[in-house]
């Protein structure tokens, strides 16, 4: 029997809060909380949109990434920021337990709930890139990152990027940009615990020079992304 697909959206960096209890870590960073280092604009309304839309679960962090980064894993030198990382090793633990691990825990007991019902996953974790980096303009206005090597995420990016490409021929979509779907993240993880028939797992990354347009272009911007994903779901 074909496994029936329900779907999760997850957002990593929706806001750049810091709890009290760390804020004097923080009080030399202000700038930077601020920025597209401490959160990801226009990740979380993706996200509650997208959740809305295919009424599937939400599970949202606010907490910024400053504090500790939920889309790299244990180990990963970026996990802490130039704000936590010399933080006494108590007060980083603390952090991991309380704020890294009951996020990453909730998302990956949710898919397996979901493959224990004969469900095959689909997971959208929502993201957003900074128009420029380092002085290098992003050829992008959507990316989709997945491992090339899973056909379900293969196959659910190239019709989502065409139907995209049919409804708004002026929006550039690329596939495994501005960063490599295979690269240290939630979505990598995720893969090798769980086999590619049961989890697919796709990482949107929206252009932020969309988030900051007038606000009813980006709701316009919003929903074409997502009718383009409910086309592709049904081809």
């Amino acid at each position: 029997m074909a496994r029936r697909d329900q779907y999760l959206i997850t957002c990593e960096h929706g806001g750049n809060r810091i709890p009290p209890r760390y804020r004097g870590l923080f009080a030399d960073f202000e700038d930077l909380l601020h920025s597209h280092r401490g959160y990801d604009p226009g990740a979380l309304a993706m996200a509650e949109d997208l959740a809305g839309a295919l009424d599937a679960p939400l599970i949202v962090s606010t907490t910024s990434r400053l504090l500790i980064e939920l889309n790299r894993t244990i180990g990963h030198p970026s996990l802490y920021s130039i704000a936590t990382r010399n933080a006494p090793a108590s007060v980083r633990q603390e952090i991991l337990d309380q704020h890294y691990l009951p996020f990453r825990n909730q998302v990956e007991t949710h898919i397996r709930e979901a493959i224990a019902q004969g469900k095959r996953l689909i997971h959208i974790s929502s993201h957003s890139f900074t128009p420029e980096l380092d002085g290098e303009i992003r050829n992008a206005d959507i990316g989709l990152l997945y491992d090339p090597a899973r056909a379900g995420e293969v196959e659910l990016c190239h019709r989502w990027q065409a139907r995209l490409k049919a409804q708004a021929p002026d929006l550039k979509v690329r596939r495994n940009y501005p960063y490599t779907g295979k690269s240290d993240g939630f979505t990598a993880y995720l893969r090798r615990c769980f086999p590619a028939d049961e989890y697919v797992g796709i990482e949107l990354e929206i252009n932020q020079k969309h988030v900051s347009n007038q606000q009813r272009q980006w709701r316009a911007f919003r929903l074409q992304l997502i009718e383009a994903l409910r086309q592709a779901m049904t081809d």
